[in-house]
């Protein structure tokens, strides 16, 4: 038998209907010399640590790095996958050729080699299905042209780099920072791509807060009913303002120049996996995740073409193929077709590009017509057909008409835009150019009349958080921003994740609670800005550096890039990351810099304030904030870092909680609470901090206990043991030093006195017996 090995098990049964297998076992189809069985994803996995080692098990500092001298594979840990692959086993154990038909990319090409690796049947013939629809036509010719398992060697090595890098970089920095950082047991997860994704949040968050809206004005010129705005830029004060505006009242204006574009707006390229994300969000509010599972599902019902490509291009050989597919669209898409002449149509060079075009073309509808959608199925295709039949409709054509004028040798410009032809943009009915129509009246050289200033007034505005479009964008371009279409995609080779991995990297930073969701945008929590502020290592935060790995890992697809050097600088980075971890976090030999005008902060008798307040500079770091005292370590930590390391017990309002502090550029000091967690009242009178917890011993109708008994803790002082009374001066001596002393008049349960000295072990009061005679 040839046994065909695919993701799932839908896939398995296109490719049985295609070849007309019909008999189904436990697991499998078989029929006409094939046996078709399936995987649930990823079956096969890399070990823990303690797989390796037994030590590595305990989280210590002194066992990192760990990095196995070279990696084994484990079954997933689950009763169904185990019995899949004891199947798939069996069945490539007697195989006589294996043919690999998981999803034609890296993470399909890594999940049959696991399987493959962990068969032990590395040496059986092997073939690849490379096919990118699941139409009958694209399997036969798929069949029709497997490839040598071999060809696709680069991919493998690119897929297994980048597991056993996200491995290494995840798990030691993981428990790097949870053991040098982690307070009350909180765990802080890194990632080799989700920590830069997380930091690139972070940074925007923070220019939000400490943005400061400053106001402006602005001169115009009021000349034949059209505005005219000075070119000389805005004011930061409205007396300047209002000085050019007296100038030029009562002085005609002068029309220097009329200049006229003939603009020719092309229709956007073929969707990738990316540019449809983000595309959906914007329209619908999509998340990247659910796009993409909606557009997974249309591919396995073979509505459309593969989804998870990074090309937005189609190869010169598909040319053949496009008027039988416009043929067949125009059932459902008649009104968008009809102006189209079918049969004269030629696609321009603009979207086909076989250079362009490495595992998979762009994402296209497939001649299969759904016949019943969901609404956000019909959302996300009737996208990419729109997307498609757009490529054929001719360029919107604008004219754009620039009039420069002058009043009192002051420079003044209009801009007017008029729709010649929508084009193809008449397809997209809420996106249309004619929405932003400025017309102007005729304007000549030379020409002049009275015109009337006016100031209109106006106030700068933050950034925008990240919606999941304009984060997208960002991991695609590892960090920069870039409007022009040819730079965006030589950017591409160096983005962050790939268009299959970045909806799971943020959804993984949603579970893990570092960002969340706020309508369309995403905003990190106060853990994510916690766990960035923490790290050390830039590089470990670095889109650019994790863009440069993607580079590489491209580079190892096409056998350009040595993937034993790839681990070299991994295995090297992690060591790195170590003895950055290592370094302090802060100055501790000067306080840091004044946020208000940045002077160097000098101490005083009460608090920590700025060297050039002779000047008048009035920031003052007080010694006391929110009922925690700020020494000189803590000082370095606000104004250098603009937080404290770890959290403190903050007081505010009568109630206590656990929060870190924080000193923001306006120079206001505030807190942030640590998640999920409630507010205490304060505790006045408390005899003592507990010794078990982070509680307060205080003084009850029968004992002196802990203030967190409702939350399980069981330092308890009863006030009478053995029938003497305990008053609260001796219950504070056994809590200040652990025990009282030789004291007497105790009773046993037959009357007999005793002496005895109490101590306080672990929260519980035990006696050293010293027995006398009554």
């Amino acid at each position: 038998m040839k046994v065909i090995l695919t993701e799932k098990p839908a896939v398995a049964r296109s490719i049985a209907s295609c070849l007309e297998i019909h008999r189904k076992y436990d697991g499998y189809f078989e029929g006409n010399g094939y046996q078709i069985v399936w995987a649930f994803g990823h079956l096969v996995e890399l070990k823990e640590p303690d797989e390796y080692q037994s030590e590595w098990k305990r989280w210590t500092l002194e066992s990192l790095p760990i990095i196995p001298d070279s990696f084994e594979l484990k079954a997933k840990d689950d009763a169904g996958a185990q019995k899949q692959l004891n199947l798939i086993k069996r069945l490539f154990s007697t195989a006589r050729e294996i043919i690999c038909a998981t999803d034609a990319g890296r993470e399909g090409e890594l999940i049959f080699r696991y399987i493959l690796s962990w068969a032990d049947c590395t040496q059986k013939p092997l073939k690849r299905l490379w096919i990118s629809s699941l139409t009958d036509e694209a399997i036969k010719k798929g069949f029709s042209q497997l490839q040598d398992g071999q060809r696709y060697q680069g991919l493998y090595r690119a897929a297994k780099c980048r597991s056993e890098a996200d491995w290494i970089v995840g798990l030691n920095a993981t428990r790097l920072y949870t053991l040098k950082f982690g307070q009350q047991g909180r765990l802080w997860t890194l990632g080799r791509v989700q920590t830069p994704v997380l930091a690139l949040i972070v940074q925007k968050d923070l220019e939000i807060a400490e943005f400061v809206a400053k106001d402006f004005w602005e001169l115009h010129s009021l000349y034949r009913g059209v505005d005219f705005q000075y070119t000389g830029g805005r004011f930061d004060n409205k007396a300047a303002a209002d000085t050019l505006a007296a100038k030029i009242t009562g002085v005609d204006l002068v029309v220097t120049a009329v200049n006229g574009k003939r603009e020719q707006i092309y229709s956007p390229l073929f969707y990738d996996l990316t540019d449809l994300q983000k595309d959906l969000n914007i329209r619908y509010g999509f998340t990247a995740d659910q796009t993409l599972t909606i557009a997974q599902s249309l591919y396995e019902k073979k509505h459309i073409t593969y989804p998870r490509t990074d090309s937005r291009y189609l190869s010169n050989d598909m040319k053949a193929s496009i008027k039988p597919l416009l043929e067949k669209l125009h059932i459902n898409f008649a009104t968008q077709i009809a102006p189209l002449a079918i049969d004269k149509l030629t696609l321009s060079s603009r979207y086909v590009n076989d250079a362009k075009v490495t595992d998979h073309h762009a994402i296209i509808p497939t001649t299969i017509l759904p016949s019943s959608l969901s609404d956000e199925e019909y959302n996300v295709y009737s996208a990419i057909a729109l997307r498609f039949i757009a490529a054929f409709y001719p360029p919107c054509i604008r004219q754009i008409t620039t009039v420069l004028a002058s009043v009192d040798n002051l420079k003044f410009k209009t801009t007017g835009t008029i729709i010649d032809a929508l084009g193809w943009q008449a397809l997209y009915k809420n996106d249309r150019a004619d929405k932003e129509l400025k017309i102007l009246p005729p304007f000549v050289q030379g020409e002049s009349g009275a015109q009337q200033p006016t100031i209109t007034q106006g106030k700068t505005t933050p950034p925008k958080p990240y919606t999941e479009a304009t984060l997208l964008g960002m991991m695609e371009s590892a960090g920069k921003t870039c409007e022009d279409e040819t730079l965006k995609e030589a950017l591409k080779e160096k983005g962050l994740g790939t268009p299959a991995t970045r909806a799971s990297i943020i959804e993984v930073l949603i579970t893990r609670h570092y960002i969340q969701r706020q309508k369309k945008n995403l905003i990190s929590t106060e853990s994510g800005r916690q766990l960035i502020a923490l790290i050390s290592h830039d590089s470990l935060k670095s889109a650019a550096l994790t863009g440069e790995w993607e580079a590489k890992l491209k580079k190892i697809e096409h056998h350009e890039y040595d993937p034993d050097a790839f681990m070299a600088e991994i295995k090297d980075f992690s060591l790195n990351i170590k003895q950055a971890a290592d370094k302090p976090l802060y100055d501790a030999s000067r306080f840091g810099d004044c946020p208000l005008c940045g002077q160097a902060i000098i101490e005083g008798r009460k608090g920590y304030g700025c060297s050039d307040w002779k000047n008048g500079c009035t920031f003052v770091l007080w010694k006391q904030l929110y009922g925690v005292p700020i020494d000189k370590d803590l000082a370095c930590q606000l104004l250098q870092n603009q937080r404290t390391l770890k959290a403190f017990a903050v007081k505010v309002d009568d109630t206590l909680f656990d929060a870190q502090l924080t000193l923001n550029k306006r120079g206001e000091v505030g807190y942030h609470r640590l998640e999920n967690q409630a507010a205490k009242p304060v505790i006045h009178n408390a005899l003592a901090d507990c010794s078990l917890c982070n509680g307060k011993v205080i003084e009850t109708a029968k004992a002196y206990s802990c203030s967190e008994w409702r939350n399980g803790c069981k330092m308890v002082i009863w006030k009478t043991i053995a029938q003497l009374p305990i008053p609260i001066e001796l219950a504070k001596i056994l809590l200040t030093t652990g025990e009282t002393g030789i004291l007497t008049g105790f009773q046993s349960s037959k009357g007999s006195e005793f002496a005895a000295n109490l101590k306080l072990v672990n929260g519980k009061v035990e006696m050293d017996f010293e027995t006398q005679a009554s």
